[in-house]
């Protein structure tokens, strides 16, 4: 009953649309003139066939002449003197001139559109696929105009994919879908262990001599390695005049005054060790970027050029210290891929440089950046550092320094060993939040604060009414407002001379001091 209900409409609507097309070809149509050479003004006229119809277009004037544009759309024929056949082939539009024997021109803006069975046949298809890819999962599957439009419920975005795609088969897809409000995103927690130790032992011997006037004779010898004394002044006569300034990093110091003669002596032996243990853990979302840093800014002058050519000082800040960005993302596998970029940084005086009067300190920094891929509570050593050095340092008066016993007074020793050992571990693991009303972890204060001033207790309202709580969130929401909800926010910009956060173009004064660092 179906088939031959759909078959009786295909039949009425192609003749109505004969009836029309002969109606406006009779009345497009203007009487030609008399005279031979004439030209009649063009008409423009509407015609719409069916994939797989036929359309029979009646002239008033005999065809001389029939063009169509796109001939994989629709073909025409003429049958008669005074009839012209038109054939959809495939969906689409194109153009139909006629000329009859005496000039005249009617142009056809022609529509083929897809067949009623040929379009159910294509949506029975896509149903099926629909049914057998997102099994259990409402979708009801329309078409109109050649438009395909799908409309239900589905499980994630990855079923909303493929069902157009599905659909896409058809025709022009317009998605309506709703989706099923997803859960929340595993929080993943990083544990990062930094530790360090840092050994040094140094050992230094030398001697510096000096007169005063033995012999009427003032002087001093010294290896030039460690800073010798400086001798002033006269010594001849019975009373010298001779001095000798002793520098205050030598150690060891004598002075003969029946001799006049002196000397000083470095002869020490030094070791020390410095530990490091940082152990920062920072909470992420899966997917999202997170700043951790643990330590300070510290200045430095920069030069500011000017069109004179002589500009000003200003000041610019460097941050050092334990500094942590990482990116954890939960793979399909379940396994959390890490990309983790650690430093330690810390200041070094020793290697401090000095420029236009300003001294500027080093920084000593140990730093990588890598990826890696663990299960959830597993551990790498993301990398270790075994360093070791030692430098000797020897000079000698030539000559005297070599005489056997009495040249070891000529030499002096510098022996400098460096033990270096640092070590970077991490750990990720998926946690919940503490439940609400659990006992929150607290650090134990070893004295006492003073009491509050107010006898209010400084904390919000605990009771829940309508405006303090939150709605309960929809089943489903559309598609488009799912990806919406889950593109990435702006990043959060600091303006480290003000001190002030953003997002951009504006800037805000930051609510909390323990806001995140950005990555830099």
């Amino acid at each position: 009953m179906r088939a031959k209900s759909s078959a009786s409409f295909a039949c009425v609507s192609a003749l109505c649309l004969i009836i029309a097309a002969v109606q406006a070809c009779a009345q497009a149509a203007p009487p030609p003139p008399a005279t031979s050479g004439a030209s009649f003004q063009d008409s423009a006229n509407e015609l719409s066939v069916a994939v797989g119809k036929t359309v029979l277009v009646d002239c008033a004037r005999p065809i001389k002449r029939i063009a169509i544009g796109l001939g994989d759309v629709a073909e025409a024929s003429a049958v008669t003197r005074s009839e012209v056949m038109v054939n959809g082939k495939a969906p689409g539009e194109t153009s139909l001139i006629i000329w009859d024997d005496q000039g005249g021109r009617q142009f056809f803006n022609v529509t083929v559109r897809s067949s009623v069975a040929a379009m159910e046949t294509s949506l029975d298809s896509v149903r099926r696929e629909i049914r057998n890819e997102l099994p259990g999962q409402n979708l009801t599957v329309t078409a109109e105009n050649g438009v395909v439009y799908l409309r239900g419920t589905v499980n994630d975005l990855n079923g909303s994919s493929r069902a157009v795609q599905i659909a896409g088969t058809a025709g022009k897809v317009v998605n309506l879908l709703n989706v099923v409000v997803p859960p929340s995103k595993a929080q993943i927690l990083l544990k990062v262990k930094f530790a360090s130790v840092d050994r040094n032992k140094a050992k230094s011997l030398g001697i510096n001599l000096y007169n005063l006037g033995l012999g009427n004779v003032i002087g001093d010898i010294s290896t030039g390695q460690f800073n010798p004394v400086t001798v002033s002044g006269s010594g001849t006569g019975s009373s010298s005049g001779a001095t000798a300034t002793i520098p205050s990093d030598m150690n060891l110091s004598a002075y003969f005054p029946g001799l006049k003669s002196g000397a000083t002596i470095e002869a020490l032996q030094t070791e020390g060790v410095a530990e490091v243990l940082a152990e920062p853990n920072v909470m992420a979302m899966d997917g999202k970027e997170a700043s951790f840093l643990a330590g300070g800014e510290y200045p430095y002058p920069v030069s500011q050029g000017s069109a004179s050519g002589s500009g000003g000082i200003t000041i610019a800040f460097k941050e050092y210290g334990v500094r942590l960005n990482f990116i954890p993302t939960i793979t399909p596998r379940g396994t959390i891929r890490l990309q983790v970029a650690p430093e330690v940084s810390s200041l070094d005086t020793a290697d401090a440089v000095t420029i236009s009067g300003f001294t500027v300190d080093a920084i000593t920094v140990r730093k990588m950046n890598t990826e890696v891929e663990l299960a959830d509570g597993q551990t790498f050593v993301l990398g270790g550092l075994l360093n070791n050095s030692e430098t000797e340092s020897f000079y000698k008066i030539p000559f005297i320094g070599d005489v056997p016993i009495l040249g070891k007074f000529f030499q002096s020793k510098s022996i400098n060993k460096i033990n270096a050992e640092l070590i970077v571990t991490v750990t990720p693991e998926i946690v919940n939040p503490i439940a609400a009303g659990a006992s929150v972890p607290e650090l134990k204060f070893p004295v006492k604060f003073l009491p509050p001033n107010s006898n209010i207790p400084m904390h919000q309202p605990d009771a829940k009414t309508a405006e303090n709580t939150l709605a309960p969130p929809p089943a489903t929401i559309p598609v488009e407002k799912l990806i919406q909800s889950m593109k990435p926010e702006a990043p959060l910009i600091v303006d480290s001379a003000s001190g002030t956060f953003g997002t951009g173009s504006s800037a805000s004064t930051p609510s909390s001091s323990d806001a995140a660092t950005p990555p830099q």
